[in-house]
Protein backbone atom coordinates (compact mmCIF):
# COMPACT_ATOMS: atom_id res chain seq x y z
CA UNK A 1 0.00 0.00 0.00
CA UNK A 2 2.63 2.42 1.10
CA UNK A 3 4.60 1.52 -2.22
CA UNK A 4 1.62 2.22 -4.04
CA UNK A 5 1.13 5.59 -2.42
CA UNK A 6 4.71 6.83 -3.16
CA UNK A 7 4.51 5.61 -6.99
CA UNK A 8 1.08 7.82 -7.44
CA UNK A 9 3.27 10.98 -5.42
CA UNK A 10 5.91 10.49 -7.50
CA UNK A 11 3.79 10.30 -10.94
CA UNK A 12 2.09 13.38 -9.74
CA UNK A 13 5.15 14.85 -8.86
CA UNK A 14 3.25 15.81 -5.71
CA UNK A 15 6.38 15.43 -3.10
CA UNK A 16 7.82 19.15 -4.65
CA UNK A 17 4.91 20.99 -4.88
CA UNK A 18 3.85 19.84 -1.38
CA UNK A 19 7.12 20.95 0.25
CA UNK A 20 6.36 24.78 -1.68
CA UNK A 21 3.01 24.66 -0.34
CA UNK A 22 3.88 23.93 3.47
CA UNK A 23 6.28 26.57 3.40
CA UNK A 24 4.52 29.05 1.60
CA UNK A 25 1.05 28.56 3.58
CA UNK A 26 3.40 28.04 6.86
CA UNK A 27 5.24 30.89 6.56
CA UNK A 28 1.74 33.05 6.14
CA UNK A 29 0.26 30.99 9.26
CA UNK A 30 3.50 32.42 11.20
CA UNK A 31 3.27 35.60 10.09
CA UNK A 32 -0.36 35.87 10.92
CA UNK A 33 0.10 34.58 14.68
CA UNK A 34 3.52 37.16 14.85
CA UNK A 35 1.35 39.93 13.70
CA UNK A 36 -0.93 39.23 15.98
CA UNK A 37 1.14 38.75 19.03
CA UNK A 38 2.80 41.61 17.82
CA UNK A 39 -0.52 43.89 17.99
CA UNK A 40 -1.56 42.53 21.23
CA UNK A 41 1.77 43.59 22.67
CA UNK A 42 2.04 47.03 21.09
CA UNK A 43 -1.25 47.95 22.11
CA UNK A 44 -0.57 47.19 25.91
CA UNK A 45 -1.38 43.66 25.85
CA UNK A 46 -4.26 42.07 26.36
CA UNK A 47 -5.81 39.11 28.32
CA UNK A 48 -4.11 35.74 27.26
CA UNK A 49 -7.86 33.89 26.91
CA UNK A 50 -8.41 36.88 24.56
CA UNK A 51 -5.21 36.11 22.89
CA UNK A 52 -5.63 32.57 22.71
CA UNK A 53 -8.93 33.31 21.14
CA UNK A 54 -8.10 35.22 18.82
CA UNK A 55 -4.15 33.86 17.74
CA UNK A 56 -6.74 30.28 17.76
CA UNK A 57 -9.91 31.81 15.28
CA UNK A 58 -6.95 32.90 12.82
CA UNK A 59 -5.31 29.76 12.92
CA UNK A 60 -8.27 27.66 12.15
CA UNK A 61 -9.13 29.84 9.27
CA UNK A 62 -5.69 29.99 7.43
CA UNK A 63 -5.75 26.09 7.90
CA UNK A 64 -9.66 25.93 6.34
CA UNK A 65 -8.23 28.52 3.20
CA UNK A 66 -5.48 26.80 3.11
CA UNK A 67 -7.27 23.19 2.53
CA UNK A 68 -10.13 24.62 0.77
CA UNK A 69 -8.10 26.83 -1.78
CA UNK A 70 -5.80 24.27 -2.64
CA UNK A 71 -7.92 21.59 -2.83
CA UNK A 72 -9.84 23.69 -5.38
CA UNK A 73 -7.03 24.94 -7.80
CA UNK A 74 -4.68 21.33 -7.31
CA UNK A 75 -8.52 19.45 -8.59
CA UNK A 76 -8.75 21.51 -11.19
CA UNK A 77 -5.48 20.94 -12.47
CA UNK A 78 -5.33 17.56 -12.25
CA UNK A 79 -8.12 17.16 -13.93
CA UNK A 80 -7.08 19.45 -16.65
CA UNK A 81 -3.85 17.35 -17.30
CA UNK A 82 -5.60 14.33 -17.01
CA UNK A 83 -7.93 15.30 -19.62
CA UNK A 84 -5.40 16.60 -21.75
CA UNK A 85 -3.43 13.27 -21.37
CA UNK A 86 -6.48 11.53 -22.93
CA UNK A 87 -6.38 13.66 -25.94
CA UNK A 88 -2.98 13.30 -26.54
CA UNK A 89 -3.25 9.52 -25.91
CA UNK A 90 -6.46 9.43 -27.83
CA UNK A 91 -7.79 7.06 -24.68
CA UNK A 92 -9.88 6.67 -21.57
CA UNK A 93 -7.51 7.05 -18.42
CA UNK A 94 -9.72 6.74 -15.52
CA UNK A 95 -8.70 3.48 -14.58
CA UNK A 96 -5.15 4.11 -14.75
CA UNK A 97 -2.51 5.37 -12.08
CA UNK A 98 -2.70 8.65 -13.69
CA UNK A 99 -6.29 9.21 -12.51
CA UNK A 100 -5.71 7.60 -9.45
CA UNK A 101 -2.93 10.09 -8.83
CA UNK A 102 -5.46 12.92 -10.41
CA UNK A 103 -7.54 11.96 -7.41
CA UNK A 104 -5.24 11.50 -4.74
CA UNK A 105 -2.65 14.35 -5.27
CA UNK A 106 -4.89 17.23 -4.80
CA UNK A 107 -5.78 15.39 -1.28
CA UNK A 108 -2.48 15.60 -0.26
CA UNK A 109 -1.37 18.97 -1.28
CA UNK A 110 -4.48 20.41 0.26
CA UNK A 111 -4.20 18.75 3.55
CA UNK A 112 0.08 19.53 3.67
CA UNK A 113 -1.35 23.81 2.82
CA UNK A 114 -4.30 23.46 5.31
CA UNK A 115 -2.60 21.58 8.07
CA UNK A 116 1.15 23.67 7.72
CA UNK A 117 -0.49 27.53 9.18
CA UNK A 118 -2.67 25.73 11.40
CA UNK A 119 0.03 23.50 13.14
CA UNK A 120 2.43 26.02 12.90
CA UNK A 121 -0.04 28.63 14.58
CA UNK A 122 -0.89 26.46 17.41
CA UNK A 123 2.75 26.12 18.24
CA UNK A 124 3.07 29.40 18.09
CA UNK A 125 0.33 29.88 20.54
CA UNK A 126 2.38 27.77 23.08
CA UNK A 127 3.36 29.70 25.55
CA UNK A 128 -0.37 31.57 25.60
CA UNK A 129 -1.46 28.17 26.40
CA UNK A 130 1.18 27.09 28.88
CA UNK A 131 0.63 30.11 30.73
CA UNK A 132 -3.14 30.02 31.19
CA UNK A 133 -2.03 26.42 32.22
CA UNK A 134 -0.17 27.56 35.14
CA UNK A 135 3.27 26.70 33.63
CA UNK A 136 5.98 29.58 34.36
CA UNK A 137 7.30 30.79 31.70
CA UNK A 138 10.84 32.74 31.36
CA UNK A 139 9.34 35.73 29.88
CA UNK A 140 5.39 36.95 29.80
CA UNK A 141 3.01 34.82 27.42
CA UNK A 142 2.66 37.63 24.47
CA UNK A 143 7.01 38.03 24.43
CA UNK A 144 7.02 34.29 24.56
CA UNK A 145 4.58 33.64 21.55
CA UNK A 146 6.55 36.53 19.99
CA UNK A 147 10.16 34.46 20.40
CA UNK A 148 8.80 31.40 19.48
CA UNK A 149 7.14 32.94 16.21
CA UNK A 150 10.73 34.28 15.26
CA UNK A 151 12.14 30.87 16.03
CA UNK A 152 9.52 28.75 13.92
CA UNK A 153 9.94 31.41 10.95
CA UNK A 154 13.84 31.29 11.15
CA UNK A 155 13.45 27.19 11.35
CA UNK A 156 11.26 27.73 7.55
CA UNK A 157 14.00 29.62 6.36
CA UNK A 158 16.77 26.80 7.64
CA UNK A 159 14.35 24.70 5.71
CA UNK A 160 14.33 26.28 2.72
CA UNK A 161 18.20 26.72 2.82
CA UNK A 162 18.98 22.71 3.20
CA UNK A 163 16.15 22.27 0.61
CA UNK A 164 18.16 24.89 -1.91
CA UNK A 165 21.75 23.68 -0.95
CA UNK A 166 22.19 27.06 0.39
CA UNK A 167 23.95 27.35 3.85
CA UNK A 168 20.77 27.12 6.05
CA UNK A 169 22.00 29.56 8.43
CA UNK A 170 21.68 32.39 5.96
CA UNK A 171 18.54 31.20 4.87
CA UNK A 172 17.32 31.15 8.38
CA UNK A 173 18.33 34.81 9.06
CA UNK A 174 17.23 36.24 6.07
CA UNK A 175 13.38 34.39 6.99
CA UNK A 176 14.33 35.93 10.24
CA UNK A 177 15.16 39.58 9.00
CA UNK A 178 11.60 39.37 7.34
CA UNK A 179 9.84 38.84 10.53
CA UNK A 180 11.74 41.46 12.67
CA UNK A 181 10.87 44.08 9.40
CA UNK A 182 7.23 42.63 10.01
CA UNK A 183 7.63 43.53 13.81
CA UNK A 184 8.69 46.58 13.64
CA UNK A 185 6.35 47.97 11.36
CA UNK A 186 3.48 47.12 13.37
CA UNK A 187 5.20 48.56 16.42
CA UNK A 188 6.16 51.44 14.47
CA UNK A 189 2.18 51.73 13.29
CA UNK A 190 0.99 51.00 16.97
CA UNK A 191 3.16 53.58 17.83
Amino acid sequence: MFSQLRFLIQLGRAQHIARRYFVTNGFDGALTMLGLTMGFYASGGVATPVAISACLGAAVALGVSGLASAYMSEAAEREKELRELEQALVGDLEATAHARAARLIPLIISAVNGFAPLLLGLLIMLPLWLSEAGVPLPLAPLPSAIVVAFLVLFMLGAFLGTVSGRFWLWSGLRMLAIALLTAGLILWLEG
